[in-house]
């Protein structure tokens, strides 16, 4: 069974981690999407929401789990015996940070990141730009799955 973990704070999920979600399912028999908690960290949104925004987003999904995690990704990875990270890739300064990332795994745990380019539709979305749309009363709609502008 190939399965993977797609680790990140969603804060809020966006539709560029929706596309690389979507894309990658031909490819893994399973995607645990996995929110890792920071304490040092500020979120805009729960724990909870962020779990609920990514559940209600996946609800008819069979092959996506949506579970939480704190520490390295790599011990989570073999915790949940996972031999694959799912990264996307918006721009080259995400390539280089994530290159040194999956690098650095790598030599933690021989576990594989596998990277898909996002979308040319949703390759400028971040979640730092759609919070900040939020804070300042914008439109996020064309930013976020339903599960999120609906709250």
């Amino acid at each position: 069974m190939r399965r993977a973990i797609f680790p990140g704070s969603f804060d809020p999920i966006t539709l560029g981690h929706v596309d690389i979600v979507n894309r990658a399912l031909p490819l893994f028999d399973e995607i645990i999407i996995a929110i890792g908690i920071n304490s040092d960290k500020k979120y805009m949104f729960t724990l909870e929401e962020r779990v609920n925004f990514i559940k209600e987003n996946y609800k008819t999904e069979s092959k996506i789990k949506v579970l939480t995690y704190s520490g390295l990704t790599t011990d989570f990875c073999k915790k949940m015996a996972v031999d694959f990270i799912l990264r996307g890739l918006r721009n080259p300064a995400d390539f280089e940070f994530e290159k040194a990332i999956a690098q650095t795994n790598r030599k933690l745990s021989n576990i594989e990141t596998v990277f898909l380019l996002t979308s040319a539709d949703t390759a400028f979305i971040s979640s730092s730009i759609v919070r900040d749309v939020f804070r300042h009363g914008g439109d996020i709609t064309g930013f976020v799955p339903e599960s999120v502008y609906k709250k």
